[in-house]
C-alpha cells in the first residue's frame, strides 16, 4: 500500500461544516497474535469536522482520544486493566512505548483528503496521524449524507502498525520472539458522525 501523504484539499467557500458527535463516533480495533488469539476493543473520538460540498464530503477530520483505549473482550479484574495499561504505556515506565504511549502522544487524527468512487463503492482517502507519524490511508466506507448529518462507516480495513512505529512483538522488527509475535496488521473499523 501507498503510505505516502495526500496533500489536503482546502475547503470551498460554500461547504457546509457538519462537527463530529463524539458520543456518537468511535472507533473498532482487532490485534492478534501469529498463533492466533486475538483481543478487541475501541478508542473514542474527541472531535473534528467534515466538510460537505453539493451533497458529497470534501474534506474533514477526525480526532481519535488515544488515552481511552479499551479492550472489550476481557473483564475487568481479568486482563483487561493490564492490557489497556500495556496498549496505552500508562503500566511499566520502561514498557511506555510499546505501543501507544498515551502520556506523549495523547492524540490521533485521521484527516480525510478525498471521497471517491471505486467499481461502486465509496472510499475514503486520507492521512492517518498516530504517534506523530502521518501516512495515507484509504478504505470502503458506507456515506451518508442528508441535511443535517453526515455518517461513515468504514468496513473492517487493516492497518500496519509498524509503519506508526508501533512496532511491540513485532515478527518483522525483531527475531526470535515465537509464540509472543503479535500481528503488524491491526484491523480497524471507523464509525463517524456529524451534525450540523
Amino acid at each position: 500500500m501507498d503510505t505516502d501523504t495526500i496533500e489536503s484539499t482546502e475547503t470551498s467557500k460554500d461547504a457546509v461544516n457538519y462537527a463530529i458527535a463524539a458520543t456518537d463516533s468511535k472507533v473498532e480495533w482487532t490485534g492478534s497474535k501469529l498463533t492466533g488469539g486475538k483481543h478487541n476493543g475501541t478508542i473514542n473520538v474527541s472531535n473534528g469536522e467534515i466538510n460537505v460540498k453539493d451533497g458529497k464530503i470534501e474534506n474533514g477530520k477526525v480526532v481519535f482520544d488515544m488515552t481511552s483505549i479499551s479492550v472489550e473482550d476481557l473483564k475487568a479484574g481479568d486482563g483487561k486493566e493490564d492490557l489497556e495499561a500495556h496498549l496505552k504505556g500508562t503500566g511499566k515506565e520502561e514498557a511506555s512505548d510499546h505501543f501507544f504511549n498515551v502520556n506523549k502522544y495523547p492524540q490521533g487524527t485521521f484527516e480525510i483528503t478525498a471521497v471517491t468512487e471505486e467499481n461502486g463503492e465509496s472510499i475514503v482517502s486520507g492521512n492517518l496521524t498516530l504517534k506523530d507519524v502521518t501516512k495515507a490511508v484509504k478504505f470502503p466506507a458506507m456515506i451518508t449524507v442528508s441535511e443535517n448529518e453526515v455518517m461513515i462507516h468504514a468496513n473492517e480495513f487493516p492497518i500496519n502498525r509498524t509503519e506508526w512505529n508501533v512496532n511491540y512483538n513485532s515478527n518483522s522488527v525483531f527475531d526470535n520472539l515465537g509464540d509472543k509475535a503479535i500481528n503488524d496488521e491491526v484491523l480497524v473499523k471507523l464509525h463517524i458522525k456529524a451534525t450540523k
